[in-house]
């Protein structure tokens, strides 16, 4: 199954803060709030969601197609990409814009400030899928993952014209999209996913009902954090999957990320969407465990255990003979 993940390419600028992001938060000021925070270290690392998805799938023995925009300073990142599996033959270079930068602060209590500077990601609107469609024989799924909000819209039109399923991932990009926008991204995807806050969110946009989304998509994957996942579709009763649990949480930058590639991973596998949701939760654990987006290290017996340990040996045993190919 090939797989194209379209989105954002960035490099990110992890900081950590010792406090508390509300301890500084006064109720009755916050229509005038002008904050720092002196943060204890800064990482600089590659990100941004479609790569961060595209390389989870390279690493577990997938070749997904990676389409974006980025600078001139993308060959680094390049080379790292193809040593990870990943094909950036859709991968557009702006002589004028820097990639784009992610710069986001965590506190102790795991919650986030962030800003985005889109720098050549809004070059990402001339990328047009066919190409590689021809090129590769045809693509099976596409994720339109968050991007400039024109290039998530041509991507999602170009996949109905072409007959190509598409899962709409809007997330971050819920911010800037108006109801008729959200709309057009979600209605028809095969799969939609969000994390609670966003599914709340996308109802408001939309001016929809969770029935009204679930009769528009095939599923609907919401995450909620340390809860784990539900899965919904129309007709059929609600499946919950709780998350793994793991004791040494270092950075959530990107375990959204990491289990959308364990899940579509699955999918590639042809695993129901419950087995799939099991292996997104254990392949983002390993994320939430390193800091950095990419930075983490795979081991098949490490994901095996923690799907034996939160899932039972029987989903341990369906999932080991798809892992033969990450590196031991």
């Amino acid at each position: 199954m090939r797989i194209a993940v379209t989105g954002s390419i960035a490099t990110d600028h992890l900081m950590v803060y010792p406090g508390r992001f509300t301890d500084q938060l006064l109720a009755e000021h916050l229509d005038r709030v002008s904050l720092s925070f002196l943060v204890d270290g800064l990482e600089i690392r590659r990100g941004g969601v479609a790569a961060n998805i595209a390389l989870g799938l390279g690493r577990l023995g997938l070749r997904p197609v990676l389409a974006g925009a980025v600078g001139t300073d993308f060959a680094d990142y390049r080379e790292w990409l193809h040593a990870g599996g990943v094909d950036t033959c859709l991968v557009h270079v702006s002589p004028a814009h820097h990639t784009a930068r992610f710069m986001c602060t965590t506190d102790a209590d795991q919650n986030q400030i962030a800003t985005f500077y889109a720098g050549a990601m809004a070059d990402a609107r001339d990328i047009t899928l066919a190409p590689a469609t021809r090129r590769i024989g045809g693509l099976d799924l596409v994720v339109i993952a968050p991007n400039d909000p024109e290039a998530m819209r041509r991507h999602t039109e170009e996949c109905r014209r072409l007959g190509l399923p598409f899962a709409a991932d809007p997330s971050q990009q819920l911010a800037r999209l108006d109801g008729r926008q959200t709309r057009q991204l979600v209605d028809g995807a095969r799969f939609l996913f969000t994390n609670a806050y966003e599914a709340e969110l996308l109802k408001r946009r939309t001016g929809w009902q969770e029935q009204d989304i679930l009769d528009r998509v095939g599923s609907w994957i919401t995450t909620h954090g340390a809860d784990g996942v539900t899965l919904d579709r129309s007709g059929a009763p609600q499946i919950h999957v709780p998350a793994t649990v793991t004791p040494h949480l270092v950075d959530p930058t990107g375990v959204g990320d990491a289990f959308r590639a364990g899940f579509l991973a699955g999918v590639a596998w042809q695993w129901p969407d419950e087995r799939s949701a099991q292996f997104g939760c254990a392949l983002a654990a390993v994320v939430l465990e390193s800091v950095g987006t990419q930075e983490y290290k795979l081991s098949a017996a490490d994901l095996l255990l923690r799907i034996e340990q939160a899932y039972g040996p029987a989903a341990a045993e369906a999932i080991a003979p798809q892992l033969t190919a990450i590196a031991p």
